[in-house]
């Protein structure tokens, strides 16, 4: 799938083609360890997809085969019907952040994406250009081995975006960032996104994930779980739940039981139904002539619902404080 469009970044328009990453059987093993178990998944332009998994799931493995970094065991994985090693300006094509203390410690921010830009005959005039976007002009010079995490994954960022590419893709970019780097980093997504590129990203942050991505790929132990949007991730995995007030609880919980709901206490006096919308809800209390102060429809959260579906994906589970109690 290619789209032919004008992007536009840092105040000027390049043409660029717009790839969809396309992984079917996907599979590496080390050994007697299969890292990446069967992988089949789509990645489309105009769309932040996170990249979702428990430690050692296979994410970072599956992101370096894209980049033709890893060779894989079985299946394959293509931008646009091409492996990487095809692309011939491959930094003009997919930019991608994997480790952000890759770089010579010796070499100036500056001199590091020079040497970068040269190997795919990128005009110096992207150098300075990616420095100003992330904000690293007035230490354009220091050298990056000085760098503190979060101005290192800073220089990452700058590195993907160097070439101007369609396809980006980022291995836990906010880590060491702060909270204006992280927003910082959430609206640049959104606006990669915006004009049609793909953006593949991995992170731990479930909270962060909710906010930034649309569509999702969520993997266990190498294997898939989800390849879907973030709405239809969580409405499928969850029953929806309306939280209930009212001064006549324990009449209305009778109503609406016997109207075929569920009905649970909640937390001081409310109740919590499923089995019934909140439009019936409220139905039911105004033909009981029973008065509501409060009808909220709940959402799980992106980070119970991952956590309810990889439990079985984690390799290693700490010991909570209750299980120490009993266990003392």
């Amino acid at each position: 799938m290619i789209s032919e469009i004008a992007l536009v970044l840092s105040g000027h328009a390049v043409w660029g083609r717009l790839l969809m990453i396309e992984a079917t059987g996907l599979s590496k093993t080390y050994g007697k360890t299969r890292a990446v178990d069967g992988l089949s998944f789509e990645v489309r332009p105009g769309a932040v997809t996170g990249f979702l998994g428990p430690n050692g799931s296979g994410k970072s493995t599956t992101m370096r085969m894209v980049l033709g970094l890893d060779r894989p065991t079985a299946g394959t994985v293509t931008l646009d019907g091409r492996q990487y090693h095809d692309l011939k300006w491959p930094l003009r094509e997919v930019g991608a952040l994997l480790e952000a203390k890759s770089i010579h410690p010796g070499r100036s921010a500056r001199n590091h994406l020079w040497s970068l830009a040269q190997t795919n005959a990128i005009p110096k005039g992207r150098v300075d250009e990616v420095l100003e976007l992330v904000g690293l002009t007035a230490v354009a010079d220091r050298k990056a081995g000085k760098f503190s995490l979060g101005m290192s994954q800073r220089l990452g960022i700058a590195s993907a975006l160097l070439g101007d590419p369609g396809v980006l893709l980022f291995d836990e970019p906010v880590n060491g960032l702060d909270p204006e780097g992280i927003l910082w980093v959430r609206t640049l997504f959104h606006s990669l996104a915006g004009e049609g590129r793909t953006i593949f990203v991995s992170s731990h942050l479930m909270s962060e994930m909710a906010l930034t991505a649309t569509d999702l790929v969520v993997i266990g132990r190498g294997r898939l779980i989800a390849d879907t949007t973030v709405d239809d991730f969580i409405n499928s995995n969850t029953e929806a739940t309306v939280l209930v007030r009212s001064p006549e609880a324990s009449r209305l919980a009778e109503v609406l039981t016997s109207s075929g709901a569920s009905v649970v206490n909640g937390d001081n006096g409310s109740l919590l139904v499923t089995g019934a919308r909140s439009s019936q809800i409220g139905e039911a209390a105004h033909a009981a002539g029973i008065a509501l102060h409060e009808l909220s429809p709940q959402q799980a959260s992106l980070e119970e619902v991952f956590m309810d579906l990889t439990s079985d994906a984690v390799d290693f589970h700490g010991i909570t404080s209750a299980t120490t109690r009993a266990a003392s």
